[in-house]
């Protein structure tokens, strides 16, 4: 690749970003309004899990159906920190919902993160630290495929029931009714509008990482994985390591977007952290393009946003729906939109380019005379033999 590619990319990756940012911090606030714009803030929650899937799935082939665990951990960090500071002002030893099912002492679990210092180490650094440990154990054993896939599933099923049995998080209501953020009133428009920009600029901060992931030699081992496992080991490598860094960078999204999830949206259930969350992530990666760096983003807050809205006038029939486009763009188009989009302008690169006309040769004109050297040959007969004398 020479330096005369090298610049342009950065170029347009460059404007590329200009351009979102002012999409983000300029058009969408003077042109929404208040309950718009905090609606987009939760689709730009759901378009950071979708960020850190289209580096694991669609970069290293790993079918991840339970990022609601990592979603879940980070937003009920935040969600049990928001509660004790709101029982803190109101000088109550336990929540509000403690009170009412008759808990009079905190949980041992609950009290740590009591400290802003600790809960925000607890959002950045426990979800990666569960893939770590889950990703050593399952990608070092060879597991990958369905298996994976089931594995993942199946984790994210034990979580949400575990969440509903627990009186201390809520149960099935979950937690909510969240009064500040860090000291900010959450009732406050101007704190609302606070709150999408810090998730526009996480939004960002991820494509940008992800982009230097792609980029980079790691990313080019992760494709290499995705297509030749067995021919990377061959080479020298670990595809265990490569696949688990993808896993944990995954896993770090999805626990920020839980974390931001929480004040934004006002409420955290085990409804938004189990199978079904998990599979709606997925859906709107697919759909995007899992391959590309803004597919996954695009894809997330399309499939979000139509869930929203169509969901109002068909409430029963948006989930076939949804599971029907799944089948649909996997089956028929596994690069997604933004695939779409990509293999058109590939074909018109490939396209031959139309042949130059051929310039016919000018016919002398009967009734011209010809040159006279011409004349001369045609009249003058030649021969090799000296004349007679």
């Amino acid at each position: 690749m020479t330096t005369s590619t090298i610049v342009p990319g950065k170029f347009r990756a460059a404007a590329g970003f200009a351009v979102a940012a002012v999409l983000l911090f300029a058009v969408a606030p003077a042109v929404l309004s208040d309950f718009r714009l905090s609606l987009l803030a939760k689709f730009l929650c759901y378009a950071l899990v979708a960020v850190g899937i289209g580096l694991a799935w669609g970069r290293g082939g790993m079918l991840t159906l339970g990022q609601g665990v990592f979603f879940g951990i980070g937003a009920y960090i935040m969600a049990m920190h928001l509660k004790m500071a709101d029982a803190t002002l109101r000088g109550d030893a336990v929540p509000d919902f403690m009170s009412i099912a008759g808990i009079r002492e905190l949980p041992s679990y609950w009290v740590p993160f009591a400290s802003p210092v600790v809960a925000v180490l607890g959002i950045l650094v426990l979800p990666g630290l569960l893939a770590l440990l889950l990703g050593l154990g399952v990608f070092k054993r060879r597991v990958k495929g369905a298996y994976f896939a089931i594995l993942s599933q199946a984790l994210a099923a034990a979580f949400a029931i575990l969440l509903v049995g627990q009186q201390s998080t809520g149960g099935s209501n979950g937690l909510n009714r969240f009064r500040t953020f860090f000291g900010f009133t959450l009732s406050d428009p101007a704190n609302q509008r606070m709150l999408f920009f810090v998730a526009a600029a996480t939004v960002l901060g991820a494509v940008y990482v992800v982009r230097a992931l792609m980029n980079s030699r790691y990313g080019e081992l992760l494709v290499a994985v995705r297509d030749q496992e067995e021919r990377v080991r061959f080479l020298g490598y670990d595809p265990a390591t490569i696949k688990v860094v993808a896993y944990v960078v995954a896993a770090f999204f999805a626990g920020l977007a839980g974390a931001l999830f929480v004040p934004i949206v006002g409420i955290v259930s085990p409804n938004d952290v189990g199978v079904v969350p998990s599979i709606a992530f997925l859906i709107g990666v697919a759909i995007g393009g899992r391959t590309t760096l803004l597919g996954p983003v695009l894809g997330a807050i399309g499939v979000a946003w139509a869930q929203t809205t169509l969901s109002e006038q068909f409430p029963s029939g948006w989930t076939y729906a949804q599971g029907l486009l799944f089948v649909v763009v996997v089956g028929f188009f596994p690069a997604g939109a933004a695939g779409l989009f990509a293999l058109r302008r590939q074909r018109q690169r490939m396209e031959p380019a139309p042949p130059a006309p051929r310039h016919r040769p000018v016919e002398p004109d009967s009734t011209t005379a010809p040159p006279d050297d011409v004349a001369t040959n045609a009249t003058t007969p030649t021969t090799d033999k000296e004349p007679v004398r």
